[in-house]
């Protein structure tokens, strides 16, 4: 079990310097950029941060939030997973279904939030104050 957990860690770890390791810059940018324009709507539609939102929000609007926030990264995660497919194979010559999971999810889904979130807290004090 230990040596199946090493290897993973290093298949994980080595895709930091390996070829096309700018797709570890271009997906966590483009998830950002999703990220501010879903904050801009949501402060011009005076919805709280969405990050906060989901943690506090009651169980009946989770489902809708988390509907919604897939639907503005599924592409993303998809393009990410198409990514490092390729890598895999070109890299590793076999497809590990579990660090495909693993690393889009890392790469698109924390950025994404947090991009939202900040937004809409820094769009929000601009429509305060200009009102």
């Amino acid at each position: 079990m230990g040596d199946f957990l090493s290897q993973h860690w290093h298949h994980l770890i080595g895709r930091i310097n390996g070829p096309l390791s700018f797709r570890l810059v271009i997906q966590p940018l483009v998830a950002s950029v999703l990220g501010i324009r879903a904050g801009l709507r949501d402060a011009r539609q005076g919805q709280p941060p969405f990050g906060w939102h989901l943690l506090t929000t009651r169980h009946g609007n989770r489902p809708q939030l988390l509907q919604q926030a897939w639907k503005n990264i599924r592409n993303l995660f998809f393009v990410a997973i198409v990514m490092d497919v390729v890598y895999e194979i070109y890299v590793l010559h076999w497809i590990y279904p579990l660090q495909l999971l693993i690393v889009a999810t890392v790469l698109a889904v924390p950025t994404y939030i947090a991009g939202r979130s900040l937004t809409n807290r820094i769009a929000r004090r601009r429509i305060n104050t200009q009102t």
